[in-house]
């Protein structure tokens, strides 16, 4: 692509969201299903994501029962019929694993909502939007994740170059503040 062309693509979003609130059934982790408040949270994000017009054309979600749920709530707010991987790998992912799921979505994929779970998904957030602290200077804090809370970030570039600091946060909310 010739650096003139290269100026008019449109950036890349990136959509983090943490699975709504779970239960704490006796069950297995991965299974734990969403609580009521959960149950009512994700329309409510899915609804927000809709009216700002962050639509994904891929969405990777853990596999895990409260993440599946979560997208199975969002979907029908979010109207479009994305691409949808269920991926193991995110579930108990860290941040860089995360980041390697990011890297492996399609080129034509212009926005991709990855669902996930804690600590990774509010680390990835905060690696991405924040420049790497320097000289040994302490890091500021971080972005927080309560259950549903979604970022979207936006970078030039293709999603294998995506690395810590090169996003910029577009938008962030959480039910509680809709």
């Amino acid at each position: 692509m010739s650096p003139a062309r290269a100026r008019h693509v449109s950036p890349r979003r990136l959509m983090l969201l943490r699975h709504a609130k779970s239960d704490w059934p006796d069950v297995p982790d991965r299974d734990r299903p969403l609580a009521k408040r959960g149950r009512r949270d994700a329309p409510v994000i899915g609804r927000w994501l809709h009216d700002h017009g962050y639509l994904p054309d891929v969405v990777v979600c853990s596999a895990a029962r409260r993440t599946r749920e979560t997208w199975e709530l969002m979907a029908p707010e979010l109207g479009g019929s994305p691409s949808v991987t269920f991926e193991p790998r995110a579930y108990a992912a860290s941040a860089l694993t995360l980041l390697y799921l990011v890297g492996e979505l399609p080129a034509a994929c212009r926005a991709a909502l990855l669902i996930g779970h804690n600590p990774a998904i509010e680390e990835l957030a905060t690696s991405l939007a924040q420049p790497p602290a320097e000289n040994g200077a302490p890091s500021p804090p971080g972005i927080r994740f309560p259950t549903a809370a979604v970022a979207v970030l936006e970078f030039s570039g293709d999603w294998p170059a995506l690395a810590p600091g090169q996003a910029r946060l577009l938008a962030f909310t959480t039910p509680a503040a809709l």
